[in-house]
């Protein structure tokens, strides 16, 4: 048998692939092969992804993980029957908005699926897709998931699928461990369309041709909570092209305000997410709008002082899921002539992009969920003016993880444990089992740590506040 497990992250912006030994989870190999940009694929774009990449010949088995809540609508060939519908598309809001009353409101679908829907989720795609593809719709005979279609066509199989991935369609709910097929329907215009079969965490979805193993695969959430081996008090801030805050619990949650997605885990537990559409592209767009390299917007934030001098970022530059402003634009508050400078414009967009996930921190506080530390993962964490503001405006220790693909690494983890057939995960070495709470996180090779001092505290809950402000007076809060 193979010593090798692999892992696919299959994102928005591309495939990654990495190979770890099945006992360590050391990284053997790893690839990448990018996807065009848009908010619409066709899947046949992520296999050829995967397939340029290749270094799937020589492992035991192979774990998929891919973007949460696109729509993939296949007929009864098992074709597809229009390009994905992605997760960053925003068509479905007036959908969103229609399916909530429908149900009875925000407090009756948190009760229902754990998640009050915005326009990333499945369901309000369905939705729209009933009301303006009627005819397309007519075809429809199963609805799966980005990482369900990849699996399935890794086995040639049926289509299944993991509790993880399926809490995020909004019409499965994660405490019942059921589909709601009454949701799906009203959702879908009363069509009924098969849903994948739900896997548990170490069930095998089937083997590909070649007889690899293939686990039940994930959300790529999910994916990287597994990869960074989360434990009670962390909370992951990942910073990739959208911004998400989640932690491991215990028990499912059901916000009503729509703030906190009640999602699953891929272990059996639950997975508490809060997402905005705006991360490292509020980076990446700031720094072009300069014409500032990675290296100079780094050092432009970091010439400026904490708080930009009063300026104050609203960074909502494709509109935003939370909070939900799907048609909401990008706003800059508290501009004056001493404060019109290239430094303190770079500073704001790092604190504004920020503080909307310290907005999810503080939605997973009020759910009673602990926040002792963040592990900032994510391509914006490698911006060191990130890594120096996060700590102030989060008010709490932050440790960066080694860059990796956590995600597949998660995926190739699920492989393993799928391979082994035990109770729990293998117990690799992993950056969220760092040890020590004291005053001072620990800081093993290549783990960056930092904590904020009381007068970062103080700077910190300033520069929310003015966000918190700005929210309300350009956005009604």
């Amino acid at each position: 048998m193979s010593r090798l497990v692999a892992g696919i992250d299959s994102s928005t912006q591309s495939t990654k692939v990495v190979v770890c030994d099945a006992e360590t989870g050391a990284v053997v190999r790893q690839g990448r092969a990018p996807h065009p940009e848009g908010t619409v694929a066709d899947p046949e774009v992520w296999w050829a992804a995967l397939s340029r990449i290749g270094l799937l010949d020589d492992v035991g088995a192979v774990g998929v993980a891919a973007q949460q809540h696109g729509l993939v609508a296949l007929d009864e060939d098992r074709q597809v029957v229009r390009p994905a519908l992605l997760w960053n598309d925003t068509r479905s809001a007036p959908a969103a908005t229609d399916l909530i009353s429908e149900l009875g409101g925000p407090g009756a679908w948190a009760e229902a699926v754990g998640t009050v829907p915005v326009a990333s989720l499945t369901v309000t795609k369905l939705r729209w897709m009933a009301e303006n593809e009627p005819e397309l719709a007519d075809r429809v005979s199963d609805v799966l998931l980005p990482h369900d279609w990849l699996t399935s066509r890794l086995t040639g199989g049926e289509p299944v699928t993991d509790r993880g991935d399926a809490s995020g369609t909004g019409y499965w709910s994660p405490r019942e461990g059921r589909y709601r097929e009454d949701i799906l329907a009203m959702a879908f215009g009363g069509r009924t369309p098969r849903t994948p079969r739900v896997l548990g965490p170490a069930e095998p979805a089937g083997t590909t041709l070649d007889g690899t193993l293939v686990s039940a695969g994930t959300g790529d959430n999910m994916g990287a909570a597994l990869g960074l081996g989360l434990r009670t008090g962390d909370v992951v801030v990942s910073l990739g092209t959208s911004g998400t805050v989640f932690a491991a619990a215990p028990r499912g949650s059901a916000d009503p305000t729509g703030t906190i997605a009640g999602f699953a885990d891929a272990t059996g537990g639950f997975l508490p997410l809060v997402c905005t559409l705006n991360a490292a592209r509020v980076i990446t767009s700031t720094a072009a709008m300069l014409g500032a390299d990675p290296a100079e917007f780094d050092r432009l934030a970091g010439a400026a002082p904490a708080g930009a001098g009063g300026l104050t970022l609203l960074p909502y530059l494709d509109g935003e899921r939370t909070p939900n402003l799907p048609d909401a634009s990008g706003t800059l508050v508290g501009l004056r002539r001493d404060n019109m400078t290239p430094e303190n414009l770079a500073r704001a967009a790092v604190e504004g992009m920020l503080c909307g996930l310290a907005a999810g921190l503080d939605a997973l506080r009020a759910a009673d969920i602990e926040v002792r530390r963040v592990l900032l993962i994510g391509g914006a964490a490698q911006s060191k003016a990130v890594r120096v503001a996060a700590p102030t405006v989060f008010g709490v220790p932050v440790v960066v993880p080694e860059p990796a693909e956590y995600v597949a690494v998660g995926a190739a983890r699920q492989a393993a444990w799928a391979l082994a057939g035990g109770a729990e995960p293998p117990a690799w070495h992993l950056p969220g089992s760092v040890s020590g709470w004291g005053s001072a996180p620990a800081e093993p090779d290549g783990v960056a740590a930092a904590e904020p001092d009381a007068a970062d505290a103080a700077t910190g809950e300033e520069i929310r506040q003015r966000h918190r402000a700005a929210l309300e007076q350009m956005h009604g809060g």
